[in-house]
């Protein structure tokens, strides 16, 4: 018989999977930012710096006031530092070295014209030999990012910014050619796969599609705790057809224990996914945390609903601009549309919406984790909005 688990245990199961719950280290250390990754397995990346770049929070979150150039290390460092590498995961992501070998199987039907967006899949075809100019070029030069090209665009009459760039990411998604560092406004380098990435790892064999697509499963399973098939997909972006073997396959060695949630259909549970009696959690979450990227989820897991809205026009927008959740025990109780004035060294605190029913005690927490933000990002102080906590109408 299915075991049947109720809403309030599946918020714990999945938030103790995603590293909430525990006391934060009072000093948090590469070892701490190591485990968070591998609890993780990524942080995506994102270009958008009005706070943070993206692939920082989720460490903040659950660490606290972890040095950020511990992480550049880790993914940009001298190559015998480095653990992490960029790929397409869950979108653009940082990665564990380990996952390598489970995407080439992504990087092959890039090679093959399947994969990546369609500006770019005709350098997987008619205009490869314009692409392996690029890759020739770098190979012969070392590390270029696409505006060490531009001089050159349209020189030649094969070259417009746009063809470089969509080349270049082809040449990426392919496997051809990784990230060598960032630069500048985060602007992304390139380089060989055997400059970057250790010899030990592109030296390890290639899993068949069906071993990469389990591997990413149970990743997936491990990191949710608790999930539906699409949520399971959604992590490492699989299709029903790469992720529904994969989870048959789990689920027949124990792997993954199909469990009734009501109102979820074919939920999973990971046989080691700890089940808590309680979660004591006060987090400030960027949009692109992996709690809460995927919105479907969020909301039948908090009852929390949450539209990114930097895309929305000002005069349109319903919260602000980058805005985060803020989580305080195992609820999601206000959201919080930050700005990092870096100038004047303030955390622009640009409005603040409560959540119906958010406990007592929110405005003393979010304060309190407002300036520890604040600290992290070496910011002097915290500036409110005139009217500072108000109920989300």
């Amino acid at each position: 018989m299915t075991e049947t688990i109720g809403l309030p245990l599946a918020r714990r199961i999945a938030l103790a999977a995603q590293g909430f719950g525990m006391r934060r280290p009072e000093l948090p250390g590469i070892a701490h930012l190591r485990r968070t990754l591998e609890r993780l397995h990524l942080h995506q990346i994102d270009s958008v710096n009005v706070l943070s770049r993206a692939h920082y929070l989720p460490a903040f979150s659950r660490l606290g006031r972890y040095d950020r150039a511990e992480l550049d290390r880790l993914a940009w460092g001298p190559k015998r530092q480095r653990r992490l590498f960029e790929y397409w995961a869950h979108e653009a992501s940082l990665l564990p070295f380990d996952f390598q070998p489970h995407l080439r199987w992504r990087m092959a039907k890039a090679d093959r014209g399947e994969a990546g967006w369609s500006r770019m899949r005709a350098y997987a075809t008619e205009r490869r030999p314009e692409a392996m100019a690029l890759l020739d070029r770098i190979r012969a030069e070392g590390p270029l990012a696409a505006s060490d090209f531009e001089a050159h665009a349209g020189q030649s009459g094969w070259w417009e910014w746009s063809d470089v760039k969509s080349a270049l990411e082809w040449l990426f998604w392919a496997g051809h050619i990784t990230t060598a560092t960032r630069r500048g406004g985060f602007e992304r380098v390139y380089d060989l796969p055997e400059r970057v990435i250790p010899a030990e790892v592109l030296g390890l064999p290639t899993p068949s599609d069906a071993e990469a697509h389990r591997f990413l499963i149970e990743r997936a399973a491990a990191a949710h705790g608790i999930a539906t098939e699409a949520e399971l997909r959604d992590y490492f972006r699989l299709s029903p057809g790469e992720a529904r073997p994969a989870i048959l396959s789990l689920a027949e060695e124990g792997v993954l224990i199909p469990v009734s949630v009501p109102g979820w259909r074919h939920a999973w549970l990971h046989r080691e996914a700890r089940q808590p009696r309680r979660v004591e959690a006060q987090a400030l979450l960027v949009p692109f945390d992996p709690l809460i990227w995927e919105r479907d989820r969020t909301e039948r897991l908090f009852g929390f609903r949450y539209r990114i809205e930097i895309y929305v026009p000002a005069e349109k927008r319903v919260h602000g601009y980058y805005v985060l959740p803020f989580l305080l025990g195992d609820r999601l109780v206000a959201r919080v549309d930050l700005k990092a004035d870096r100038q004047a060294s303030r955390l622009l605190v640009q409005s603040v919406h409560l959540e119906p029913g958010a406990p007592d005690h929110t405005r003393e927490a979010l304060e309190t984790e407002l300036g520890t933000m604040a600290l992290w990002l070496e910011l002097d102080r915290v500036a409110f909005p005139m009217e500072r906590l108000r109920p989300t109408g």
